[in-house]
């Protein structure tokens, strides 16, 4: 059923008229044990500020029944997910009774059968307005109200929702589930899971934490159990001492559900797509990316849950506000003090990368409707919203900032607000006037380029408007001949203002510009600054600053400025001398990523050999063995690289690797059947068989290509989040162009064709098999494609991203 979006004046007009005291919702999922069909029932109190006026609400599912204050209601009248409301009293009681039978999509709700045991699981992700699709409600998030669930569920499964529950009794077949009231919440963010989960619980501090995942999967859960636990704790305890309000529930719960791209941050109950669990044993970087994902969803439990958007014109503010926050948590409070530096090395350029395409918006945008929201789930909303709130604290000052928050929860705990509220906090509290830094820094869409030279600092906004206001550092560097080669010998503070900003430096080898990486800007040297940090990047003394350089030289290769082969130079050089865990990965997928994609044809075998080769010698360290020997294994091309690898397979019975190795033969036209069948057979993943398809995914042949696509694009089999990516990267390998030109056509034509499914199933699915080829028909075709008003909102930005960076690696591999 398709539902008519939710636009921003309905909502305003129905918020303004109607005032939700409760939900009482009644979920029967024991349809879902061996069908397709889910059953509500959704009591709604609710009063009206005008008796007599009419409104509407939102059920995206076949009605059964409905009563308004005992009356019955003309069903006929029900259209597009909505079920009219006439004549409200001052007080009101609605009950709808409905099924859905549409589980299989996710679409709010998947119903997911595991392939090794044949068990059922059931999830629900809501956001931005999918409650609607489980049961009746007002969707939109700001008419919070406190939910009470009652769930009939299957005598062996285990029901999840956002507390414990307050009783578990049994049914003639099954169980009855009975949890006690939410605090007032957004539609979006409640939810219920089921299945036979795996549990594991640990009381840590003042809360009851618990982990559950499905049965298939009980001993990688264990495995990273403690981990998990223990960033939860900590992230628990810092944010509620520095937002001055802990956490106000005992029990604090995370569950692994299959088939889930992403987590969401339900209140108490954070949903987690369980192929963020890795199968073999996790890289520092893996370690590092899962425990921000715990503190991202941990710290939308107040800004989001406690304290929600009034519209999604500041969704941008609710996911940028939890990427900050998980990086600043990592830092103060985990083992991981170095995430500010895999931040900028591992995702920063992909805010740069949508802020400077036919994608852009102002970080604040203009969203009429719902549909319209989902297009800005991207990273100018998640990695540029970062940044600029990273730039606002080094601008009033960590202090002043954390004291506008604790003010903010304060004052809005359980309500609604605008971005002005939390601006008007933070400026009180640093004593300062926010309104024109709000306006540059969000109200505009586009990167300011910083280009130090002749005693100044020259700023331009891509808007040719005034460039923004920038608190950064300039890092002065020496060559002292000891540790690296560099020592930091001076930091000078400087806030620009206008177009020039004359600075005064002292001599030094290196002046590094935007030293900390405290804004978000594209930054640039006269020519001798530009080669003193390409040569010398190897030889600053932080792993910030070595990031901070070589995503400079990559930003350059992205916009023609340096060619991919100069940059591999800089960033093997780096690679070389790395000691840093946190940075080793990210070059060496960066490096990845320019040899395979923007490299010209007739460089990509002596290129790949180089990498492969630093590769390799990164392997003899402990520290970097395991992403180097991945990096290893997507480039091997010699004998010598195929028996390190095969020895290192052997001597850790390391069945991740062991498929990266069969993947990079079969691309290299060595496919064995018979050696994936035993893999096969062995490896315990219950989604290996998605690491299967890669190895045909990567074959140089039509029919292995047409077979997956057939996988991923009809028959929906690959799961989403990290099995869709490797699926994906296998398809489109370098020096296949030919061979794989008729495909990216037909992303396109797909992505034409896309409707129905949730959200992150959207997501995972497009954003992750964009091509990595293109000709002028496919770039054509792609913008044209884009250009049709019926698209998706959130396929058409995806559409645009990508055929923008597909012309700049053309431009880069024609040289």
């Amino acid at each position: 059923m398709e539902a008519r979006s939710l636009t921003r004046t309905e909502a305003e007009a129905r918020a303004a008229l109607v005032t939700v005291d409760r939900y009482d919702i009644a979920v029967d999922l024991r349809g879902l044990l061996e069908g397709p069909v889910l059953e509500s029932t959704s009591t709604i109190t609710f009063s009206c500020s005008t008796p007599g006026a009419d409104t509407f609400v939102d059920c995206v599912m076949a009605v059964r029944t409905a009563t308004l204050n005992g009356v019955p209601l003309d069903l006929v009248t029900a259209e597009d997910g909505r079920l009219p409301l006439p004549d409200l009293a001052a007080d009101n009681v609605l009950v709808v009774t409905a099924t859905q039978d549409d589980t299989a999509e996710g679409a709010g709700i998947l119903r997911t059968v595991d392939p090794t045991d044949g068990l059922v699981y059931v999830w629900t992700s809501f956001e931005p307005d999918e409650a609607s699709r489980v049961w009746a409600c007002f969707d939109q998030p700001d008419l919070k109200a406190p939910h009470a669930f009652t769930v009939s569920a299957p005598a062996s499964w285990t029901v999840t929702s956002n507390d414990g529950p307050e009783s578990v009794t049994d049914l003639d077949d099954g169980r009855l589930w009975t949890f006690p009231d939410t605090p007032p919440l957004s539609t979006y963010v409640v939810v219920v899971n089921a299945g036979p989960f795996h549990e594991i619980r640990s009381e840590r501090g003042d809360h009851d934490l618990g982990i559950f995942c499905r049965q298939s999967l009980r001993g990688i859960l264990e495995r990273d159990a403690p981990m998990i636990l223990d960033v939860t704790e900590q992230g628990l305890a810092f944010f509620g001492e520095q937002f001055g309000r802990p956490f106000p529930q005992r029990r604090y719960d995370q569950v692994f559900v299959p088939n889930m791209g992403g987590a969401m941050e339900n209140w108490g109950c954070v949903t987690w797509g369980d192929g963020m669990v890795t199968r073999g044993a996790p890289s520092y970087n893996e370690q590092v990316y899962f425990a921000n994902v715990i503190l991202h969803e941990m710290a939308h439990q107040w800004f989001g849950d406690l304290v929600t958007m009034q519209w999604w014109d500041d969704l941008w503010l609710n996911e940028a506000f939890a990427s900050w926050a998980a990086d600043w948590a990592l830092t103060g409070a985990t083992r991981f003090t170095d995430a500010w530096a895999v931040f900028l090395a591992q995702f920063k350029m992909f805010g740069y990368r949508d802020d400077m395409g036919p994608a852009t918006h102002p970080i604040r945008a203009e969203v009429p409707d719902v549909a319209s929201a989902t297009a800005n789930f991207d990273a100018i909303t998640y990695i540029k919203g970062e940044s600029v709130l990273a730039q606002l604290v080094a601008y009033v000052g960590e202090g002043a900032f954390v004291a506008g928050l604790r003010a903010y929860f304060r004052d809005h705990a359980w309500g609604n607000t605008r971005l002005d509220d939390l601006m008007s906090a933070i400026g009180t509290a640093a004593g300062r006037d926010l309104d024109s830094w709000t306006h540059d820094w969000l109200d505009r869409a586009g990167t300011d380029t910083l280009t130090l030279a002749d005693g100044a600092i020259t700023a331009s906004a891509p808007d040719d408007g005034a460039p923004r206001p920038h608190r950064i550092d300039i890092g002065c560097y020496t060559r002292t001949g000891t540790g690296r080669g560099l020592e930091r010998t001076a930091v000078v503070e400087v806030e620009t203002s206008g177009a020039s900003t004359p600075v005064e430096l002292p001599d030094a080898d290196v002046h590094l510009l935007n030293d900390g990486d405290l804004t978000f800007a594209a930054v640039r040297g006269d020519e001798a600054t530009t080669r003193a940090l390409l040569d010398g990047a190897a030889e600053l003394p932080t792993a910030l600053g070595r990031a901070l350089a070589v995503t400079t030289a990559w930003d350059m290769v992205v916009k023609g400025e340096l060619p991919t082969r100069a940059f591999l130079d800089s960033v093997l050089a780096v690679l070389e001398r790395e000691d840093s865990p946190a940075l080793v990965e990210p070059f060496l997928t960066l490096a990845q990523r320019a040899v395979e994609r923007w490299t010209p044809d007739v460089d990509l075998a002596p290129s790949g050999q180089r990498l492969a080769d630093v590769a390799a010698a990164l392997a003899q360290v402990p520290a970097h063995r395991q992403p180097a020997l991945r990096t290893l294994a997507a480039t091997a091309s010699t004998p010598e690289h195929f028996a390190l690898l095969d020895e290192a397979v052997a001597g850790a019975d390391d069945t991740d690797l062991a498929w990266w190795v069969l993947t990079r033969r079969a691309e290299l036209g060595d496919a064995s059947p018979a050696a994936v069948a035993v893999l096969l057979e062995r490896d315990p993943d219950p989604d290996a068989g998605a690491r299967a398809l890669c190895v045909r995914a990567a074959q140089p042949d039509l029919a292995a290509k047409e077979e997956v696509w057939s996988e991923v694009f009809e028959k929906h089999s690959v799961p989403a989040g990290s099995a869709m990516a490797l699926v994906a990267s296998a398809f489109w390998r370098p020096g296949q162009t030919e061979l794989l030109l008729p495909f990216a056509r037909r992303y396109v034509d797909e992505a034409t064709r896309m409707s129905g499914g949730g959200m992150l199933a959207v997501m995972s699915l497009f954003r992750m098999m964009v091509p990595n080829v293109a000709d002028d028909e496919v770039l054509a075709l792609g913008r044209a494609a884009a250009d049709d008003p019926a698209m998706q909102p959130q396929v058409r930005s995806t559409m645009l991203t990508a055929m923008d960076t597909l012309a700049r690696m053309r431009r880069a591999q024609a040289g």
